[in-house]
């Protein structure tokens, strides 16, 4: 049965300015007055996605769907909802209107459990607030506040702030206080008169009578039209259609997706599955490795973007495990790299990742540095590319990755996002999800001799290292040996036993560590 809820107490802002327009109105009205200032309105549609990430999410990741009913309707691709028939009353004294609309809305997921509908959708631009009655599992919670408003006159694209009850209903506690889309408010274009001799319909617009006021929606007053609160009548014939937005991304908002190709560095790819390390590199969640153990594609971006600004925040999923120097079951090196966030501002910025190491796991490091060849982040058929862009590695990537220094080149960042759920971002160049694997050769070795010595030496190395236990210092102590990939070849021979021996005793030390402690 439906369970009946009073309206949040979230939207302080909104309830106080609506507080003291009411009280305004009781000062100087009397009740039959408030009665008299309320007039009917009708044919009005409101249009609103809820949040485009949500609906992406859905679509994909949850591999659901929406299905709108009852009048409602969706836009192409993925778009915002239309719910139609909107009925309700213009109080003209306090400049506000509280419409009802017809539809409904049902969101469902087999894979990730849940369903839910959405139904009687209101607005009210007193309140400032969007609600719908919500159905799950047989039960029906009315008028759940959904959505702050920032109400205008105009009452097109009005932005919106989701509640906590939204973060509850649509099941992310990340979309209390989050940006929603915006919403549209507009009155249906009336149909075109009969071009019958027969009409009724007069030819001018006759002047405001009685008769009038009961038989059709009254326009704004003299007075009302030279507020700046809301007018529910203006606008009609320049509203959006619900698919306006859908074909042409705004200069600033969510990203619909997105690929990030980076490969971290190709000499350390190649020292993990080469003669030293003997180790494999592996892709998981979405990501991909290019094959010949080339670099990596990460997918499914999420974010913001600001052409204006040349703004820019993505993260991305997917993931890329090196693991090597195995000894009885046991690895000296098994590093996880994930969850990569780049960001942009004005050219410059950073790639930060989800680092575990050794079973060590610390969030947001700073990998590296970014600087693109261009400021200017522009977008071409609702995507924005920036390629090649020069990644430098930082003191907190440092220590990640062993004897590189902070300053080093690592490898470019091609960086592609979409701007709406239509657009086609061009290819990753990731095409071997199965990663990356082996045990021989690789552009950091000589061959042979050299990773035979190398490897014995860091086999004894183990049980006199300690000196590197801080390499890996906050992020898990020593993440992997002492490389030697950019040594020159001849002097690879002789030094790769000593490098070897230092690094692999670092990472075995720091295990026999962790196991006491």
């Amino acid at each position: 049965m439906p369970v009946r809820r009073r309206r949040s107490t979230a939207l302080a802002a909104a309830v106080a300015t609506a507080a003291a327009l009411g009280a305004t109105a009781l000062a100087t009205a009397g009740a039959t007055t408030a009665s008299a200032a309320e007039v009917p309105l009708k044919d009005y549609e409101l249009t609103w996605g809820i949040k485009q990430s949500y609906r992406t999410y859905v679509a994909t990741f949850a591999k659901g769907g929406f299905t709108p009913a009852d009048g409602a309707t969706q836009a192409a691709g993925n778009g915002a909802f239309t719910f139609v028939d909107g009925t309700g009353v213009h109080d003209s004294t306090a400049n506000t209107a509280n419409l009802a609309f017809k539809g409904s809305l049902a969101i469902e997921s087999k894979a990730h459990g849940f369903a839910l509908t959405l139904s009687d959708v209101r607005f009210d631009s007193k309140d400032a607030e969007i609600t719908a009655d919500v159905t799950r599992g047989g039960t029906t919670e009315d008028d759940v506040p959904l959505a702050a408003v920032t109400v205008t006159r105009e009452m097109t694209d009005m932005a919106t702030t989701l509640t906590e009850e939204a973060a509850e209903v649509f099941g992310s506690a990340s979309y209390n206080g989050a940006a929603g889309d915006p919403l549209t408010v507009v009155r249906k274009a009336p149909p075109a008169p009969s071009p019958t001799p027969t009409t009724s319909a007069p030819t001018t617009e006759p002047s405001p009578t009685a008769t009038q006021t009961q038989t059709q929606d009254p326009e704004p007053t003299a007075t009302e039209s030279a507020t700046s609160a809301p007018n529910p009548t203006a606008s009609t014939s320049a509203s959006p259609s619900a698919t306006a937005t859908a074909t042409e991304a705004p200069a600033e908002g969510e990203i619909a997706d997105g690929t990030l190709v980076w490969g971290v560095k190709e000499s350390f790819r190649s020292y993990v599955v080469g003669p030293i390390a003997k180790g494999r590199v592996t892709v998981s969640g979405g990501a991909a490795q290019a094959a010949g153990n080339g670099p990596f594609t990460f997918k499914d971006a999420t974010g913001t973007y600001d052409t204006d600004a040349d703004k820019l925040t993505a993260s991305f999923q997917g993931a890329v495990n090196f693991r090597g120097h195995e000894t009885n079951g046991a690895y000296g090196l098994d590093l996880t790299l994930g969850n990569l966030k780049a960001t942009l501002d004005g050219g410059t910025g950073t790639l930060t990742a989800d680092v575990n190491s050794l079973g060590t796991r610390t969030e947001g490091v700073v990998l590296a540095d970014l600087k693109a060849k261009s400021a200017d982040l522009t977008a071409r058929n609702d995507v924005i590319t920036v390629d090649g862009v020069a990644a430098t590695l930082t003191d907190a990537g440092a220590k990640i990755l062993g004897n590189y220094p902070a300053g080093t080149a690592l490898d470019a960042v091609d960086l592609s996002v979409a701007l709406s759920d239509d657009a086609e971002l061009p290819d990753g160049g990731g095409t071997d999800p199965a990663g990356g694997a082996g045990s021989a050769g690789g552009s950091g070795t000589t061959g042979g001799s050299g990773g035979t010595s190398g490897s014995t030496t860091g086999s004894t190395g183990s049980t006199i290292g300690g000196t590197g236990t801080t390499t890996g210092g906050a992020i898990g102590g020593g993440s992997l040996a002492s490389t030697g990939a950019d040594l020159p070849g001849p002097a690879l021979g002789a030094a790769a036993g000593v490098a070897v021996a230092i690094g692999a005793g670092a990472v075995f030390a720091v295990r026999k560590r962790r196991t006491r402690q």
